[in-house]
């Protein structure tokens, strides 16, 4: 039997985290508690030091090395916040830290690790492969390899989020968070069930990324073939022997959430929460939102990370916009005569629909002679919009075909 973290542990990690990190705010949401009828807040742990939870259990594990471990130094993988965290916890201590990421880690995430003072290695395509080369190289250097969630340590230093959601929200009746690895909703459900067991606790993955519910199903952790979701941060191929044992018998319910539910997340957050949220940040909103979970408020969903690339942003926000239905994507057929693309232009105005930007093609080989393709990208104001203009265009005797989000 594997030996879970106990109550004390997580209470002993506080106490080693006193003065290092920040207790990080709850702030209610007003979108998601008129959409579940009942209070919701939201842990903002996007705005802790490094810019997510990542850095509790990194401190935690350093700081309990021995002087001779901390002089080899330490070595870890990510795809970005546990980077952080330990580029950031091994500077505090004092010791040298490598990190290796994926190839396709975001670059900002990869500055900012390099920033607090960590070596970089880029290695391999996903979270698993550049845990290997970290493996590898604590073998060859003698570095102590810091796991970035399965580890009794990593585990406790996580769990100091339960404690300061329970302080901050007495009456929570359900906590909701996204799940990778398994090291944050390990620590939540040891600290949360210790002293509220009434309290239910829901983890969250990414359908494209979803490990534990075949690992639950199996018994045992089970690997993905393969993996894939824009929530890069909980992109985990296979559950740790730890974190499988403490999920199995603490955690509630794991469900999943796609890429689509990320994204509107993520939208109705910057939207209206004015929140800054990376997509594996906003898994247990998006699974409140899309109702993927029966939940008793009030409910508490932690915002687990706020390292998102401009670049992704700006693609999530414009995926977001489609999956809501507020940003059209079409190709419109019509004859090549002169004013025909005004015409179809008027159309759409006249309907309120705001185009972003036209292309016009003659070359499509299945277009007939004298016929034109528009594609047009259209900003509307929701589905309803969306649809009145579309049927506005058909019965005006245009051929309309719409591109789903993706």
């Amino acid at each position: 039997m594997t030996e879970l973290v106990g109550l004390a542990e997580v209470v002993a990690a506080r106490e080693l985290l006193a003065g290092v990190i920040r207790a990080t705010p709850l702030e209610p949401s007003r979108p998601l508690s008129a959409a579940l009828d009942g209070e919701v807040w939201l842990k903002s742990e996007h705005v802790q030091r490094a810019g997510s939870y990542k850095v509790r259990g990194a401190y935690v594990r350093i700081a309990r090395l021995s002087a001779q471990e901390r002089d080899r130094g330490v070595v870890a993988a990510s795809a970005g916040n546990h980077a952080q965290g330990v580029a950031l916890a091994a500077g505090l201590l004092g010791t040298t830290a490598t990190v290796f990421m994926p190839v396709g880690a975001p670059l900002p995430k990869v500055a900012a690790t390099k920033g607090y003072g960590a070596r970089v290695e880029l290695v391999g395509n996903t979270v698993d492969e550049s845990l290997v080369a970290a493996e590898d190289f604590a073998t060859r250097t003698g570095a102590v390899f810091i796991h970035p969630f399965d580890h009794p340590d990593v585990i406790a230093g996580q769990g100091t989020v339960a404690l300061e959601i329970l302080e901050q929200c007495p009456e929570v009746r359900t906590i909701v968070a996204g799940v990778g690895g398994g090291g944050l909703i390990s620590g939540i459900a040891v600290a949360a069930k210790a002293l509220r067991p009434d309290v239910r606790v829901i983890g969250v993955q990414a359908a494209g990324a979803a490990a534990f519910p075949p690992s639950l199903l199996a018994g045992e952790p089970v690997r993905l073939p393969a993996f894939a979701t824009i929530a890069d941060g909980i992109a985990v191929g296979r559950p740790g022997e730890l974190t499988f044992a403490h999920v199995s018998k603490l955690v509630d319910e794991v469900v999943t959430v796609s890429d689509d539910d990320i994204s509107r997340a993520l939208l109705m957050l910057l939207e209206r929460g004015k929140q800054v949220v990376e997509p594996a940040g906003a898994a247990g909103v998006a699974a409140l939102l899309a109702g993927a979970v029966q939940v008793e408020a009030p409910v508490v969903a932690v915002l687990s990370g706020g390292n998102i690339d401009p670049l992704l942003m700006l693609r999530v926000i414009e995926h977001g916009l489609a999956s809501a239905g507020r940003f059209l994507r079409i190709s419109v057929r019509c004859a090549d005569r002169p004013g025909q693309l005004a015409s179809l232009l008027g159309l759409i105005g006249e309907y309120r629909g705001n185009v972003v930007d036209v292309v016009h093609q003659r070359q499509n080989p299945h277009l007939r002679l004298g016929e034109v393709e528009v594609a047009l990208s259209v900003e509307t104001r929701g589905p309803e919009h969306s649809d009145r203009l579309i049927s506005a265009l058909r019965g005006s005797g245009y051929q309309v075909d719409v591109a789903q989000p993706g």
